[in-house]
């Protein structure tokens, strides 16, 4: 079945309609179809009544829903049956990630969300190949977040990764231990706000468990850190992976990152593109993890 993400802030609406999180109803209720879900299966799919989906809005699990009316604009569904599962990764990971050009940086959203990041840090560094003007940050923001919201539409994760609007990585690296609920708010696309207030991603408004800076070789460095391996023994880890743009990092960066504990991490003896590393370091934690965790 089909599945589709329903923004309970739908930045598609015109009228900016406010829709209900789906765990506030009750199965059997019927639910109106926010525009871009209209668009998407009614009109480019072209579903018809009696059709059934998979609608999910982020706040845990997702529902079987069947298609009750269609109009011009409109669709409704009726709340067949809910499913708890979220399919999230056993450890909470963001990624400091300095912006890169077109696909590569789409495709680094893509895949990291199909390996569960919880959220992308979009940073702009001195090598970094990608500053935005002030005029195209909203645009741009929406768009990568809609490439997660896709890739989560099609790999099933229920709860996809917030993408934070771009800052220097010299402001990132600075020593604050917290984000306040209002600064995460403003740091995230207009589709996600109500979402990005949900208790599951608050562990993104605390000091990470661990910090890796994905490193070229270098003589001298251990392939990974000790700290590694203890902090994959917690129940729920918070991990933050820095990557830097083509270039690399500065070597002013890599020694303000190190300031603020972020330990170089060394994955194999080959450099990595920046679009290929978040996928290689999220799939190496997942095969770290103990046996015991899923």
């Amino acid at each position: 079945m089909r599945r589709f993400f329903y923004a309970v802030n739908d930045h598609s609406n015109p009228s900016e309609t406010t829709y209900p999180q789906l765990s506030s109803l009750s199965i059997g209720d019927s639910v109106e179809l926010t525009e871009s879900i209209v668009h998407h299966w009614c009109r480019v799919l072209r579903a018809n009544i009696g059709d059934q989906g998979i609608l999910f809005d982020g706040f845990g699990g997702e529902y079987q829903v069947q298609l009750l009316a269609i109009s011009k604009k409109h669709a409704t569904v009726t709340l067949l049956a809910h499913t708890h599962d979220d399919r999230s990764a056993a450890t909470f990971t963001k990624i400091g990630l300095v912006m890169s050009r077109g696909e590569r940086m789409d495709y680094a959203i893509q895949k990291s969300t199909e390996l569960g990041v919880t959220a992308i840090q979009l940073l702009s560094s001195h090598h970094g190949e990608v500053n935005l003007k002030p005029t195209q940050v909203e645009k741009k923001l929406a768009h990568w977040q809609q490439v997660a919201i896709a890739a989560c539409e099609q790999c099933g994760l229920n709860r996809p990764p917030l993408i934070l609007a771009p800052i220097a990585i010299n402001d990132w690296l600075k020593p604050v231990t917290t984000t306040t609920p209002v600064e995460m708010e403003a740091a995230v696309s207009p589709m996600v706000t109500t979402l990005s207030q949900d208790t599951y991603y608050q562990v993104l408004q605390q000091p990470a468990d661990l910090r890796l800076q994905l490193s070229v070789p270098a003589a001298g460095q251990p392939a990974m850190p000790d700290s590694l391996l203890t902090t994959l023994q917690q129940p729920a880890p918070y991990i933050e992976l820095l990557i830097g743009p083509e270039g690399g990092l500065s070597d002013e960066e890599c020694k303000q990152a190190q300031s603020v504990g972020f330990e170089p991490w060394q994955i194999g003896a080959r450099v990595l593109r920046t679009e290929t590393a978040p996928v290689v370091a999220l799939a190496t934690l997942q095969a770290l993890l103990p046996c015991n965790k899923p």
